[in-house]
């Protein structure tokens, strides 16, 4: 018998896939690591430098198949750049009279993974496409349904219609949590025999920072000596606008200056955080460092006193974990599926009450000993979640979805409860 061909779905530019870059380079990295079992792998990816970021995750009987942009696919980064006039405007009042068409069209297989033998395809991205080819997919949270004052009308209908026609059509749709199954359950009505929860595990560094790394890192930025840092994209429901209404509360009520970083992806949201900055007075507290690589990530996180993390929605939260890795104190949002993955490692708070963020921060940063306690729980809460086991798990359903033989160890893991 040959062996089994699963395909993963990489197609992503370098920088600008948030948590889903990590997520492809853990699974990937920890396929490549399986020494037993003879599966082989094929990730979808682009061309011309879009993939630095994958290629060295890349080994053994993982290998890449490369693929081109396709005009919607292109369409929509398009449309990202000029938004919100765009993609807020235009494109609504211009597609429904064409019949949505090309927006409309909902992408298929050019081919590559039917002709290469793909037997199982894992779309670990929301921006999927149809096959005929058995799918695992991801629809990764239903943001647009809980925080509808954040998406265009021609948004939330797209996704909707995107979404459920991949988790219709999918063999397996995998979620993170239990909260991500209850919710898609709820909202789409996808059985509940169909829905699998695998978590995801901490973004993988590429090597610890050595001691001039914090140095030359601290140097680069102009970090304080101590700070809270926040590491995501400058999207709305991520609640900087709430993070920072939480140090203006610490500054008016309590007379206490305490520096923020932020890194990741500037959107145009960003000019509206910088102009809430200078309104409350803390602008000269507060940086925003764009997208950096991942070892001046780490560094960041080792030298934050704190991580805080003011989400208003999250599927699971790659900086949570990441704190935890890094030994790092953290609190966050009490949202979604974020009380399940932080368990009793992180202060939870109220994402929409600025008072209850700036008490959170507020113990972070003068209760050394409680900061002591949640870095142990911390560091003992992620060591549950490694992507060795991630990787297995997820091999036990390819060939489970493939009618393969399963080990008594594949049997063993799709039998085990949910552990989020």
């Amino acid at each position: 018998m040959k062996p089994l061909l699963v395909g993963l779905d990489g197609r992503i530019i370098g920088g600008t896939g948030g948590g889903v870059e990590g997520v492809v380079q853990g699974l990937v990295s920890a396929l490549a690591a399986l020494s037993d079992g003879d599966d082989e792998y094929l990730v979808l990816s682009y061309r011309g430098g879009a993939d630095d970021w994958l290629r060295p995750f890349l080994s053994g009987r993982v290998r890449a198949a490369y693929v081109r942009q396709s005009l919607p696919i292109l369409l929509k980064r398009i449309a990202s750049r000029w938004a919100p006039i765009l993609r807020r405007n235009l494109l609504w009042k211009m597609a429904r009279p064409l019949g949505w068409a090309p927006f409309q069209q909902i992408p298929t297989s050019d081919g590559t993974i039917e002709r290469a033998g793909v037997e199982v395809m894992h779309l670990v991205r929301q921006d999927a496409f149809r096959t005929r080819v058995p799918t695992i997919y991801h629809p990764h949270d239903l943001q647009h349904r809980h925080l509808p004052q954040f998406f265009s009308p021609f948004e939330r209908e797209a996704r909707d219609r995107a979404y459920q026609t991949y988790c219709a059509e999918a063999a397996m749709v995998g979620v993170t949590a239990s909260w991500g199954k209850r919710d898609l359950m709820e909202q789409y009505g996808v059985p509940a025999e169909k829905i699998w929860v695998v978590p995801w595990a901490p973004p993988l560094p590429e090597r610890e920072p050595a001691e001039a790394d914090l140095a030359e890192v601290r140097a680069r930025f102009s970090l304080p000596e101590a700070f809270v840092f926040y590491p995501a994209q400058t999207w709305p429901h991520k609640n900087h606008l709430g993070l920072l209404e939480a140090l203006g509360v610490l500054r008016r009520d309590h007379g206490r200056v305490i520096p923020l970083i932020c890194s990741g992806r500037l959107t145009e949201h960003y000019r509206l955080l910088i102009r809430k900055a200078r309104h409350l007075g803390i602008h000269g507290e507060v940086k925003f460092l764009g997208f950096v690589d991942s070892v001046a990530l780490r560094v960041l996180y080792r030298l934050a006193r704190c991580v805080v993390i003011p989400t208003k929605f999250e599927a699971a939260s790659s900086p949570l974990w990441e704190a935890f890795a890094a030994g790092t104190p953290a609190a966050c949002s009490r949202v979604t599926s974020l009380p399940e993955q932080a368990g009793d490692a992180a202060i939870l708070f109220n994402a929409d009450a600025p008072a209850e963020i700036a008490q959170a921060i507020l113990r972070l940063w003068d209760e050394q000993d409680l900061r002591h306690q949640l870095v142990q729980r911390g560091r003992k809460r992620v060591a549950e979640f490694t992507w060795d086991r991630t990787a297995r798990l997820f091999r036990a359903h390819y060939r489970r979805l493939s009618a393969r033989p399963l080990t008594a160890e594949d049997q063993g893991l799709l039998a085990e409860p949910a552990r989020l």
